[in-house]
This record gives structure tokens, C-alpha cells and sequence, in this order.
């Protein structure tokens, strides 16, 4: 890929709607722009520095996956192709081309689904100190990276600042009605599923993944990114060995450089170095490669 970073759009011209952590939104007619840029953020903070061609990346292995799901659930895709796009955006091709997808307006449901194949990060702790994960009791005597009976719904709340809190699946009835929870339910697992055997073929083990549905023309529709490095932990199943950490196809190089530093974990954040830089962009390229080849 040619080494390109954009951090910021500014569409002028265009509505802009919100600045995520990583994605800028814009409104355009009846639907809404996603640009993914390469902007990088750990510990709910966002890095001065971007990642090449990382934006690129999250978008086109979206897409792949989107494509390989859509017979489970309709997705908010109108188009990828920047010639389709309408005619406000054209002269935004350069920045837009790749990494931006231009989507259905869906009102987001209030909940994170997360789907745990594998026992590790917030759940591994969780089950340390209760044996349990959102209140689902598991089988004593789990190490961490273990693979889990069955893939578990492990939904969350969706935080605007700071992070998402664990919630039980009572929680979520409570939350969204019990039809629309034991949808959304039965649509992650699905999901999960199919994904999971798609990635084993490819020799990748996806240990968990997060993932958001919306309401569109009264249907639950699913929206946002999917199954990508930013929202899954990937690993090499080659190198799997549970009771321990797993090395991922994420941003763990950059985590683990800024734990090394004295930095309280709160903005402003450190610069990366470009070793660091460039060792994360190459991870995030080589599960692009495997999972998309």
C-alpha cells in the first residue's frame, strides 16, 4: 500500500455530524458518510500520531466481512464506490477512495454485542475474581486464553467517554425489550460463528469480537465496523498456546510502548516513535493480507 496518513477530514461543503476515536461522520442527503482515518487511540485516548494506511485497512476488511454475513442479517451499506457516491463528494475522491463507505441512517441501539470465544482480556478478569462473565457462571478451572465451551453474548454498554461497562443479558432485556435483545443475540453468535470458521481456514483464531445493529425502517440492520483489528482480538492459531497472553493482530505493539512510559494514561498523549509506528502498521497490513487474500 502507498504510505499515506490522514488524521482529519474536512469536507467542506458537506454536514459534519460527530468526530469519533477513530471515524468522522458526515450526513449527505438521506444516508451518512463513515470515513475511517488512520488516527489511533489506546486506553480511550487518541494518539497524536496516525498509523498508515490504517483507515484503509479497517474499511476494506469491513467490507469483506459484511459481504461474507449479509445472508444472516442486512447490513447499512448503499455503496463503497466513490464514483457512486453523490455529487458533493466527487471532488473528496482522493481522501474518501478505499476508506470511506456511505451507509443507511439507522438509529444505533444503546449496546455493544460482544461475543467471547475465548477467555481473555475484561472477561478473563472477570472470571478470575467471580468465575463468571456478565453474569454467565463458567466451568472452574479455566485458564486465561482458554477456549470457551460455547461463544458467549457478552454485551456492554456503549460509553460516550471513557469505558464500556459489562452488563448481563437480563440487563439488555431490560434495556432494549426481550425481542430485540434475543435478536441482536442470535445475529452476534451467528456471526461469530460463521466468521470464526472462515478465519480458522485462514489460520486465525478470532478470541472475540464486538459488534453494533441499528433500527432502520423498523428492522434491526447491522451498522458500524465489523470484525476488524480494532474491534476483534485475532490470533495466529499456530501460536496459540492458552495459560498465558496471546500476541494479536491489533495495536498491542502500541499499548504496550506507552505502559512502558510514566504517562498517567490521560490527555495529551505521548508521540509514538516510528519504529513503533511502523511496526503497527505491518500488523495491521499482514491480518489484512491473511484474512482478506
Amino acid at each position: 500500500m502507498t504510505e499515506k496518513i490522514i488524521c482529519e477530514t474536512n469536507l467542506e461543503g458537506v454536514k459534519f455530524l460527530r468526530r469519533g476515536k477513530v471515524r468522522d461522520i458526515y450526513e449527505i442527503n438521506e444516508h451518512l458518510l463513515i470515513v475511517a482515518t488512520d488516527r489511533v487511540s489506546a486506553f480511550d485516548v487518541v494518539l497524536p500520531n496516525g498509523i498508515p494506511n490504517k483507515g484503509i485497512i479497517l474499511t476494506q476488511i469491513s467490507l469483506f466481512w459484511f459481504n461474507k454475513v449479509k445472508d444472516i442479517v442486512e447490513n447499512h451499506i448503499v455503496s463503497s464506490d466513490v464514483n457512486e457516491f453523490p455529487e458533493p463528494l466527487q471532488k473528496y475522491n482522493k481522501i474518501l477512495e478505499k476508506r470511506s463507505i456511505l451507509v443507511k441512517k439507522a438509529k444505533p441501539l444503546p449496546v455493544e454485542c460482544i461475543v467471547r470465544g475465548y477467555l481473555s482480556g475484561s472477561a478473563w478478569k472477570e472470571y478470575q475474581k467471580t468465575g463468571m462473565i456478565c453474569g454467565i457462571k463458567l466451568p472452574a478451572g479455566l485458564v486465561e486464553s482458554a477456549k470457551l465451551p460455547e461463544p458467549l453474548f457478552t454485551p456492554s454498554t456503549k460509553a460516550e467517554q471513557g469505558h464500556d461497562i459489562n452488563i448481563s443479558f437480563e440487563e439488555t432485556v431490560k434495556i432494549l425489550g426481550r425481542e430485540t435483545a434475543e435478536k441482536i443475540r442470535d445475529y452476534s453468535i451467528a456471526i461469530y460463528k460463521k466468521a470464526s470458521e472462515i478465519a480458522e481456514k485462514k489460520g486465525i483464531i478470532i478470541a472475540d469480537t464486538k459488534m453494533e445493529f441499528g433500527f432502520y425502517d423498523g428492522k434491526i440492520i447491522l451498522i458500524d465496523e465489523l470484525l476488524t483489528p480494532d474491534s476483534s482480538r485475532f490470533w495466529s492459531m499456530k501460536d496459540y498456546k492458552p495459560g498465558k497472553p496471546q500476541d494479536s493482530y491489533d495495536k498491542q505493539i502500541v499499548r504496550d510502548y506507552l505502559l512502558s512510559l510514566k504517562w498517567n494514561q490521560k490527555p495529551p498523549a505521548p508521540e509514538l516513535p516510528e519504529d513503533i509506528i511502523k511496526k503497527t502498521a505491518e500488523r495491521y497490513e499482514e491480518i489484512f493480507r491473511i484474512l482478506t487474500s
